[in-house]
């Protein structure tokens, strides 16, 4: 039986006008429901409720907020199977990469329970003697939370946590290609003895209930993760109101492999990159940067890495890489295929669209060899299962074809040259550098976010979150002289 999944407003579940189908891009006759869409009226309503509980919550004082967290944590942890189940069948990505990411969610919110119990502020001496000085963090109020598809739980939860740790209350806008993540994790937000309002999720379109969210004086922050286009249309509207934001948006990750590497470690770190989440994700390696001298042999056996991959359904067993996550990014993928090969790259592997026992968005993991900078697959982020190699001649050259890119976000080097990985950590100029490792993945108790056009505001993640979901208040006491 289909139900319909409703929105969750001030402590209630609540029923919408209008729905949209979520089916399964592994297989487009698994219809797994139908979900709300807010409207305007009810987004306000969600603001307003936020307003009243914000203080509220606060004053609850650091110990309820700990066991809230950790209750949510630990419950995310627990059902990660059944979690990265529901993960798995409406984004596409395999079984396992869903469970991890039910997993790694639940990591996020213990991890801020235990923030919630250390000390943020400090204190200082004043340069006037018989006057005390104490740096308090407040909550920032009212946090908008705008998060992508990709990852549907892990990234709003690397959200949420922080924005309730520190005593704020939250209104989350998910992607509509992914609600039943979203309602899966409300759920779980929704059981815990928090005031109403505190956590209001309100599924809806980016250009009603996201621009809304954007626009509205109520908010007095925003966090973002997403593509640069929408990010700048969130920064001029945020603006107006002087509203704080945090911004997470585009990428062309970079992964330079030098003549002194471990060629088959490189191989399966550039592959695992390239490919894995079927390139969906903002820390992918989409520009390989390969040194002249291992150029060829490297080629041949990332092709070789491409073309073994099990493409499939995301819940059959064995499947490396699962569906695109909807039609249109399909056919964005497959332009970007057409205009590698008009700007006269070579495809040598992959590209196509697969056909498998279901009808779902299946697509062969592409490897463009010949490829130059300043064309547009080099340029233009992909978010697709594809990778372009470029060759170099030297490291330094790598070093400038790696900073020759308006965005910053990861950037990695494979090399057992210590002095070339002293030299890249320090002249990389990105927010994440990896040595001998993928671009993609990173831990949630440090910092993460990247530089250019890449990302805007505070670092997301570990003690660094405190700058964007905390505001600061420098308090003056006048100690006086005991008598």
């Amino acid at each position: 039986m289909i139900q319909n999944q409703r929105l969750y407003i001030d402590g209630c579940w609540h029923d919408a006008r209008s729905t949209i189908e979520n089916r399964n891009p592994s297989d487009m006759s698994d219809l797994i429901g139908h979900y709300a869409q807010a409207t305007t009226d009810q987004l306000d309503r969600a603001l307003d409720a936020a307003q009243r509980a914000q203080e509220i919550w606060w004053a609850v004082g650091v110990h309820k907020r700990h066991d809230v967290l950790m209750a949510i944590g630990t419950e995310l942890m627990s059902r990660a199977e059944e979690i990265g189940h529901i993960i798995a069948r409406e984004e596409g990505k395999p079984l396992a990469e869903g469970k991890g990411e039910a997993y790694r969610a639940g990591q996020f919110f213990t991890y801020f329970a235990g923030e919630c119990l250390r000390n943020h502020g400090d204190l200082a001496e004043s340069v006037r003697p018989g006057i005390e000085i104490n740096v308090l963090r407040e909550p920032v109020g009212v946090v908008g939370i705008i998060s992508p598809w990709n990852f549907p739980i892990a990234t709003p939860a690397w959200k949420i946590a922080p924005a309730l740790a520190f005593g704020n209350a939250v209104v989350w806008k998910p992607a509509n290609l992914t609600p039943a993540s979203a309602v899966a994790l409300s759920e779980v937000i929704a059981r815990q003895d928090i005031p109403a309002g505190v956590f209001n999720m309100v599924l809806g379109s980016g250009r009603e209930v996201g621009q809304r969210l954007v626009e509205s004086p109520k908010v007095d922050a925003i966090s973002f993760t997403g593509s640069g286009s929408v990010g700048y249309g969130i920064a001029t509207a945020a603006i107006a109101n002087m509203t704080k934001i945090q911004m997470e948006m585009g990428s062309k990750n970079p992964m330079l492999i030098m003549d002194d590497c471990d060629l088959d470690l490189a191989v399966v770190h550039a592959a695992n990159a390239a490919f894995g989440g079927t390139g969906q994700k903002c820390t992918a390696a989409s520009r390989l940067i390969v040194h002249s001298a291992v150029h060829d042999e490297f080629v041949d056996r990332l092709v070789a890495a491409a073309k073994a991959f099990k493409v499939g359904h995301a819940l059959e067993e064995g499947t490396q890489i699962g569906p695109v996550v909807s039609e249109g990014q399909l056919n964005q993928n497959l332009g970007y295929i057409e205009k590698g090969r008009a700007e006269g790259a070579e495809l040598l592997c992959g590209g196509d669209r697969l056909e498998r026992e279901t009808d779902g968005y299946f697509m062969a993991p592409a490897v463009f060899a010949g490829t130059r900078n300043d064309m547009i697959i080099n340029r233009e982020e992909m978010f697709a299962p594809i990778t372009c190699v470029i060759k170099a001649d030297s490291y330094t050259e790598a070093l400038a074809i790696a900073n020759d890119s308006p965005f910053g976000l990861t950037a990695g080097i494979m090399t057992r040259s210590l002095s070339r990985a002293s030299h890249f950590r320090a002249n990389m100029r990105a927010g994440c550098v990896m040595v001998n490792l993928p671009t993609a993945g990173t831990d949630y108790h440090v910092p993460f976010g990247g530089r250019g056009a890449s990302s805007y505001g505070p670092r997301e993640q570990g003690r660094y979150a405190s700058e964007f979901y905390t505001t600061v208040k420098t308090a003056y006491v006048a100690a006086g002289v005991p008598e």
